[in-house]
């Protein structure tokens, strides 16, 4: 079974950045896409950012040229740079990959 845990969500004024991480831990297939969707209060759970195992990655409008998705796949762990954040971008941010979520971890940008 694989457990997906984030990290690195909190509170930022607009403009500024934050880092989350997911680490995938348990049995794991050898290669899987990885990905980030989020939830803003009120509103749909939407895609963000997808990665496949050799690095390629692709984007939502709303955040491409400001959020950057990487990993390491030695530590099994995915990262979301986000940089000039918006007011918008507010929300419950969720990671997926090799078969399952993770629990979701809050960013909120307000000034």
């Amino acid at each position: 079974q694989v457990q997906l845990t984030e990290s690195g969500g909190g509170l930022v004024q607009p403009g500024g950045s934050l880092t989350l991480s997911c680490v995938v831990s348990g049995t794991a297939p050898a290669r899987y896409a990885m990905g980030w969707h989020r939830q803003a209060p009120g509103k749909e759970r939407e895609w963000v950012a997808t990665i496949i195992h050799s690095g390629t990655a692709n984007y939502a409008d709303s955040v491409k040229g400001r959020f950057t998705i990487s990993r390491d796949n030695s530590k099994k762990t995915m990262y979301l740079q986000m940089n000039s954040l918006k007011p918008d971008d507010t929300g419950v941010y969720y990671c997926y990959g090799a078969g399952g979520w993770g629990q979701g971890t809050q960013v909120s940008v307000s000034s």
